[in-house]
């Protein structure tokens, strides 16, 4: 049985990792500065990025099923420290972004610790550690952009990616000694190549984590086009806020965030079928207060609540349950599926920022609010569906 205290070290860890994948987002106009870059070039900072750490997702942490899941934490750690500091004392606009690249890649090492804390947990326990590792990611996540605005203001930008580094050497001396020598599950004999082709075969023959995959996208598509764009209407009249005040809202995010525990507790108990549905809904439901997000703070407030609380509750659930179908390919269905979720951050940041431009914030919410539906769509036609293969599981 994981102790609470080894579980609150994977979601720390899990967040730290995470947020430099989004410490450059409120800096990019100084970073643009500082290195003489183009509008262009200073929008592929974020671009690059975020690349990296797709590419990580398939290319590296699937590693988690054939290696010691211990060095390799270890070692991803150790050469990201070493991506922050070529980052951080970057001369020249090619050397920041060939170390922002390899800060996305090896930032992956978030998903590589959430498959081994799922490895390790007793099957009753799952949802429960899953839960509450996952608050760790997205409370990195949602509170990046406030500690890098703040700390870029104290000191400069290029201080947030020192501290980072600094706090991720710091991680992988703890974590060498903390973490267990030995996995829950033994390393497939499987050779690399292989593994990754399996990763595609898993997608072939399992149609749940097909579904979920699915589901995955749509919500974090949504979650995308609230995060991406909401800085938009409040640097604008009436309310005019400083990049300072806007990263604050991560903050509101922060108290969705924490029912991830709660989601898990719930899937823990069979519920996970009800449990995303009623998330779902909640996920649809926000985009109304949102929609008035121009006129009332009080209005984006709770909708970002309703939205994070929707968004979490169905990515703890995803994940328990895709992990549960192979825990011997913990790792590879857990990158497998953040594949998914990589495409639909991308695609709800891309449509969102130009939707902006075009159209004003309705238009935008307009567009969360069919992400939304279109997941409590694919619910609703499967939910109804084939039986599942492992009745343990379930559809969810």
């Amino acid at each position: 049985m994981l102790s609470r205290g080894l579980v609150t070290l994977f979601a720390f860890a899990c967040g730290a990792a995470v947020a430099n994948v989004y410490f450059s987002q409120p800096l990019l106009v100084t970073i643009g500065h500082d290195l003489a870059m183009s509008p262009a070039l200073v929008g592929s900072v974020v671009t690059l990025t975020h690349v990296g750490y797709g590419l990580g997702l398939f290319f590296l942490v699937p590693l988690g099923d054939m290696t010691d899941r211990r060095r390799l934490v270890v070692a991803q750690l150790l050469l990201l420290v070493g991506a922050l500091a070529v980052v951080a004392s970057a001369p020249t606009a090619a050397v920041l972004l060939a170390g922002m690249a390899a800060t996305g890649l090896l930032a992956v090492v978030t998903q590589t610790l959430v498959a081994f804390a799922a490895s390790l947990a007793p099957a009753a326990e799952r949802g429960r550690v899953v839960g509450l590792v996952t608050s760790g990611v997205v409370i990195g996540i949602l509170l990046a952009r406030t500690a890098s605005g703040l700390l870029a203001d104290l000191a400069g930008w290029r201080s947030v990616y020192l501290a980072s580094a600094s706090l991720t050497a710091l991680l992988a001396l703890i974590l060498s000694r903390m973490l267990p020598r030995h996995g829950g599950t033994p390393p497939t004999p499987l050779r690399y190549g292989q593994l990754l082709r399996s990763t595609v075969t898993l997608f072939a023959r399992e149609p749940l984590l097909r579904l979920r995959a699915l589901l995955g996208l749509l919500i974090f598509a949504a979650f995308s086009t609230l995060w991406s764009s909401v800085a938009l209407p409040l640097s604008e009249a009436p309310y005019s806020m400083s990049h300072s005040a806007i990263g604050m809202l991560g903050l509101v995010g922060v108290v969705g965030a924490l029912a991830a525990g709660a989601a898990g507790r719930l899937n823990d108990r069979g519920l996970s079928r009800r449990t995303t549905g009623i998330a779902l809904a909640l996920l649809a439901a926000s985009w109304l207060p949102l929609a008035f997000a121009r006129s009332s703070l009080w209005s984006l407030f709770l909708g970002v609540v309703l939205l994070d609380l929707a968004v979490q509750a169905v990515h703890v659930t995803n994940q328990t349950l895709i992990h549960a179908l192979r825990p011997d390919a913990g790792s590879r269905l857990i990158g497998g599926y953040m594949v998914f979720y990589s495409i639909g951050s991308a695609v709800g940041a891309l449509a969102a920022t130009s939707l902006y431009a075009a159209a004003g914030w309705g238009a935008v919410c307009a567009l969360g609010a069919g992400f939304s539906c279109a997941g409590l769509g694919v619910w609703a036609v499967t939910r109804q569906g084939a039986a599942p293969s492992r009745p343990r599981v379930g559809w969810g």
